[in-house]
């Protein structure tokens, strides 16, 4: 499961910059995952709870939160350019059925945000 291995960077990140300024605790976490970012929110869930209950990562206790925001995978098709949601990375364009399609969104994953004291 390489959620915990993304999990744990992301919070030694946010770890080290909270700490940088000056804060003692992060209460919230706030990341952007995207559908084809092959990362399943709920594995990170189960990761970040992992963490937190461990106390392992300075600054991200047990009160600590986490967000996810989910990006929308979408899609335009190279031939015709119609936009669309695919179902899966590689997807047939729903008009003219090429399997051409250009991802322009969906495969992020990054920390947003993070809120502390």
């Amino acid at each position: 499961m390489h959620e915990m291995g993304l999990m744990e960077d992301a919070l030694q990140m946010v770890s080290k910059d909270a700490a940088g300024h000056g804060m003692k605790s992060v209460e919230k976490v706030s990341l952007i995952v995207g559908d084809l970012s092959n990362v399943l929110p709920d594995a990170l869930r189960f990761a970040f709870d992992a963490f937190r209950k461990t106390g392992e990562i300075p600054g991200i206790g047990g009160q600590a939160r986490l967000e996810i925001i989910r990006e929308p995978g979408k899609a335009r098709c190279a031939v015709c350019g119609k936009e669309y949601e695919p179902n899966e990375y590689l997807a047939l364009c729903p008009d003219c059925g090429m399997p051409f399609g250009v991802v322009i969104s969906g495969e992020t994953f990054r920390i947003e945000s993070y809120e502390g004291s």
